[in-house]
């Protein structure tokens, strides 16, 4: 078959994000297949390529998802990228059906995280002994976690946020919490989301300190999930009914970065350049630019995070991200609506299922599908996410026009 220069999400479903004590991973995932599958309208008879994502699973999650969902001698590949593996999964399947490999390809993102603790901690206990030993990654007396700076996701985080408030002033311990507020309050219409209550400023000011400026409710929240998507190419998609063509939602683009070569710190990561870059080549390959989208998914980790992503991704003008939160066009009936889900900070962060679960989102409100939190008229969204180490992946999405 010759490749198709569209490609299509047929069918894409996730899993209710929280604790799930009696499913197993595969059992989630599988969970997600089959919705997704049944979205679509086909079986796994009919996928030329599956890319399932997991980090913590031991590897393999792949060919386990098989022997549940069907096993069907096609390739998978067995994808993990941080907090970006959903995402590049689908990118997998993507680049499988573009290149004309197959016509119809599924993605699988899956994890079990609740009751994982504080991600990048280790769970290791510091040793205090006055001992001199280079074992250090970058040589090192020794680990420096806690002495300079941290490998901690929360402290991380705070420290881009904080970064930025220097930078261009205007963000404030108060500010962050609105931004949380804001995600809490949009969790409220989202009944997959872990987390479903609204939460005031003052509250989440007054919550547990994680490390400054983020309290407990301004973080992502560990817990299980799995999303799935089935993409189609163009030329496919036209055999099948107008209701899959109706359906359907266009990837008008699809980016992964990582770091590229720069002057800079090498103990605070930089989430900021290749986010800028994916956003831009994303704008690029889609024809589109900031000020035709209609939502945003991004990945709000924490709530510093939320804020510096509004100016990578272009959502404003540089260092304008404090203006552009207080005109009020992130809320759900703002001019630019961002994580109408709740965001991980209430919708939940199973990693490896997050960046299919954001694509989800903005699926739902392409195809008018969304009940009480609908963005009506949406026609254009992103999705975006982000990990450290790094890995940048970000999805503009377009309603069909059948």
């Amino acid at each position: 078959m010759s490749a198709s220069d569209e490609i299509w999400i047929l069918g894409i479903n996730m899993t209710k994000f929280g604790k799930h004590p009696d499913l197993d991973t595969v059992d989630l995932g599988a969970q997600a297949i089959m919705a997704a599958l049944a979205d679509a309208g086909v079986t796994m008879a009919d996928i030329g390529v599956f890319a399932a994502g997991n980090l913590l699973g031991g590897g393999g999650i792949g060919q386990q998802l098989q022997k549940q969902v069907g096993q069907t001698g096609i390739p998978v590949y067995n994808v993990s990228n941080a907090c970006a593996t959903g995402a590049t999964a689908l990118r997998t399947a993507i680049m499988a059906v573009k290149a004309g490999e197959c016509d119809m390809g599924l993605a699988c993102g899956v994890e079990k995280l609740a009751g994982a603790g504080l991600l990048g901690a280790g769970g290791v206990p510091r040793s205090d002994a006055k001992v001199y030993n280079p074992s250090g990654r970058y040589g090192a007396v020794a680990g420096i976690d806690g002495r300079i700076g941290t490998n901690t996701m929360p402290g991380v985080f705070a420290q881009v946020g904080m970064e930025y408030g220097h930078k261009y002033g205007g963000a404030t311990f108060e500010l962050f919490a609105r931004i949380s507020e804001k995600n809490h309050s949009h969790s409220t219409l989202n009944p997959l989301a872990t987390y479903t209550k609204a939460m005031s400023a003052e509250q989440i000011m007054n919550d547990v300190m994680i490390a400054y400026p983020n309290t407990r409710s301004m973080c992502s929240a560990n817990c299980d999930g799995a999303a799935a998507a089935v993409v189609v190419s163009g030329e496919k998609l036209k055999t099948l009914s107008l209701e899959q063509q109706r359906r359907a939602v266009k990837v008008s683009a699809s980016i992964l970065t990582s770091d590229p070569w720069q002057e800079a710190c090498q103990i605070l990561p930089d989430v900021n350049t290749l986010t800028k870059n994916a956003a831009k080549q994303a704008y690029e390959q889609a024809g589109v630019g900031p000020e035709d989208l209609d939502l945003v998914e991004l990945h709000d980790c924490f709530a510093t995070a939320e804020l510096v992503h509004y100016d990578n991704l272009g959502l404003c003008e540089e260092g304008g991200a404090v203006d552009f939160f207080e005109s009020g066009a992130p809320w759900r009936d703002g001019r630019l609506p961002v994580n109408v889900s709740g965001g991980l900070e209430s919708k939940g962060h199973p990693i490896s299922a997050t960046g299919i679960a954001n694509i989800w989102e903005v699926c739902q409100h392409l195809r008018n599908e969304c009940g009480d939190r609908q963005i009506e008229g949406a026609k254009v969204g992103l999705a975006h996410v982000i990990g450290l180490g790094s890995a940048c992946g970000i999805h503009i999405l377009e309603k069909s026009g059948v």
